[in-house]
């Protein structure tokens, strides 16, 4: 059988009691006056029966242990361990206890109830209603987003198979040659009659390369600039 807990509206057990009584008149729990809080535990118990509560059999009881540690207190000690000693331990065990129940209170709740994600099938149908018109619409659209999937026809690339494709390689022989007939030239005359885009696009890209690899510098700024062929001869 579930033993009953007594409980009022403050105190929740005998120990409750004792530790209020303690807290409130700021006594050393490691040195109890057993008198003084056994009248103010025995004042607490009368006000109870005043107010028609029913006193639990633990709340008589620990007046009881109180008033045998009273007397045992009076007694003349031969060095036996202070009575006091074990309601001293009971006491800072309840309490620890109480600490940690409050930390777990402001943790926990216990007023609702979480559990895991649960993983639902799927639901695969369609519920939403449509005009006919809307449908139509829908249908007309779906068959031109179909056309544009279609491979490009081959008209669609002969802009670009056309075009002369012109390697960085051959412009910088031609760069080269030039310079090795006249050992410097301006810069601007190297586009000279190069009007496809990819053929001065590769004169320019062999420019760069040259003065990347030390076999041309250039001298001057904008228009004045010109191309210096760098051999033996040639030296800054």
């Amino acid at each position: 059988m579930e033993k009953l807990q007594y409980k009022t509206e403050a105190f929740e057990g005998p120990l409750d009691l004792l530790l209020s009584l303690i807290a409130k008149n700021k006594i050393d729990i490691y040195d109890i006056p057993i008198a003084q809080l056994l009248e103010q535990y025995l004042e607490q118990i009368a006000l109870m029966r005043e107010a028609d509560l029913d006193i639990a059999s633990e709340f008589l009881e620990m007046a009881a242990r109180l008033v045998q540690i009273k007397s045992a207190a009076l007694l003349p000690r031969q060095e036996e361990e202070d009575p006091r000693l074990e309601l001293t331990g009971i006491l800072l065990e309840y309490q620890q206890c109480k600490r940690a129940a409050a930390q777990l209170e402001a943790r926990c709740s216990f007023d609702r109830l979480v559990r895991s994600p649960q993983e639902l099938p799927a639901d695969l149908l369609y519920r939403r209603e449509h005009q006919r018109e809307e449908i139509l619409s829908s249908l007309i659209s779906a068959f031109g987003k179909g056309k544009s999937l279609l491979p490009p026809k081959a008209e669609s690339f002969s802009a670009l198979v056309s075009k002369k494709i012109v390697s960085v390689a051959s412009q910088v022989v031609y760069v080269l040659r030039t310079l090795w007939k006249k050992k410097r030239i301006a810069y601007r005359s190297l586009f000279h009659g190069k009007k496809d885009r990819s053929e001065r696009v590769a004169a320019f890209l062999a420019v760069l390369e040259l003065i990347k690899n030390r076999r041309v510098r250039v001298e001057g700024d904008g228009d004045q600039s010109e191309i210096i062929l760098v051999n033996g001869r040639e030296k800054r």
